[in-house]
């Protein structure tokens, strides 16, 4: 039986793929050989060595030791692209808000309660302290033009936006699925420089920790509107601050509040409702659960963080193997499957950073003596035998 723990309320449409004569899956299992979660913090967990994967319902891997779990041969996964929709429909919410003053216009019409027939009257007197403009025919600037990017960009298209993309990494699976009429610059300063809103959507990491902070803000329009609904830390705080004060930024919609921005004047907190939806939910138990089966059953690997994608079909047992990304190791595992008489129908090497894995189509008697040698091998991290 393969035990997979879920650490927090995963979907049952994500669960129930798990076929129940191979799988027992549940929240409360110990030493397991899979875990789903969501954003329970794993950091300070222990991983038994029979733990081969993890899957994040969700794109940030914030909350799992990823460096650990690469040198222990821990598979990571996410599910990018599952939450897109929602986040980008939240997006859209955000641009309008951050116009339209509606979060304080909601506030204060409530505040008008007991005023009797007064309140019409009241209504019409006060509604101009929250006049604000229309999106149609302003700017918006998206720095990252993956999955959320490039829905948000197409959607701002259709509602008459002018749309300025930056993204270095640009596949070409995204640029295909972008408008043609989305000017992508290579430049930040150049988006930043014409953008009347800007929307953040990259991973949070070293490199783009405080990507928008005084320095960048100095670049920007005056009376520009940011929206973070990525990572928290991907803009400093307290530069934000300072530029809502001085108006250099006139609204910052956030989905990550923090103690030191709430309350602060045109700071629009949402409780981190990008993905809270039951169809992103749904959506991302669903692939992180067929992530984690083609895995363990095939050796597959498709949306890794920490290893590379690599997927082969086998006509003889599936030898895979977690390693090192240096040389000679390849020649020592074919070696060994050599010296034992075991055939190689076909190889696959993939590498990512550090780390490499290779899939091994061996047609022979892979023994537990075998995968014990290429275990041996300097460099090697995991070797399973599948088939």
């Amino acid at each position: 039986m393969i035990n997979v723990q879920t650490l927090n309320k995963i979907s049952a449409c994500g669960t129930d793929n798990f076929d129940k004569a191979k799988y027992n899956v549940a929240d409360d299992i110990q030493n397991p050989d899979a875990i789903m979660v969501r954003s329970a913090a794993m950091h300070d967990m222990q991983f038994g060595d029979n733990l081969l994967a993890i899957a994040r319902a969700g794109a940030g891997v914030n909350n799992i030791p990823i460096d650990r779990c690469s040198e222990q041969g821990i598979c990571v996964f996410n599910t990018p692209g599952a939450n897109a929709n929602a986040v980008k429909e939240l997006v859209l919410c955000a641009l309008l808000m951050t116009s339209r003053k509606i979060s304080d216009g909601i506030a204060w019409a409530n505040s008008l309660k007991g005023n009797g027939a007064e309140v019409g009257k009241m209504v019409e007197k006060g509604k101009s302290q929250f006049v604000g403009p229309e999106i149609m025919g302003k700017t918006l600037g998206i720095i990252g033009l993956g999955a959320i990017g490039a829905l948000v960009a197409n959607a701002a298209i259709s509602l008459g936006m002018d749309v300025v993309g930056y993204d270095p990494f640009l596949s070409v699976n995204a640029a295909l699925s972008l408008s043609p009429s989305v000017k992508v610059v290579t430049d930040l300063k150049d988006l930043y420089a014409v953008s009347d809103y800007i929307t953040i959507h990259v991973p949070y990491n070293a490199e783009t920790k405080d990507t928008i902070r005084e320095e960048t803000i100095a670049q920007m329009k005056d009376g520009v509107r940011i929206l973070n609904f990525a990572r928290g830390e991907l803009v400093n705080n307290a530069d934000i601050t300072k530029a809502l004060e001085s108006g250099k930024v006139s609204a910052y919609a956030v989905d990550f509040p923090a103690d030191d921005i709430l309350g602060v004047k045109n700071v629009i907190p949402t409780p981190h409702l990008g993905a809270s939806t039951p169809e992103s939910e749904d959506n991302c138990a669903v692939m992180a659960a067929k992530e984690l089966i083609d895995y363990i059953e095939n050796g597959n690997i498709r949306n890794s963080v920490n290893l590379p994608n690599a997927e082969m079909s086998a006509v003889g047992t599936k030898v895979c193997v977690i390693h090192k990304n240096v040389p000679a190791i390849i020649s020592q595992l074919t070696t060994v499957l050599g010296d034992a008489g075991i055939n190689i129908e076909n190889m696959l090497n993939k590498s990512k950073k550090d780390y490499a894995y290779t899939i091994i189509d061996a047609v022979g008697d892979v023994t537990g003596e075998i995968t014990s040698k290429l275990s041996a091998i300097d460099g090697v991290i995991r070797v399973r035998a599948i088939g």
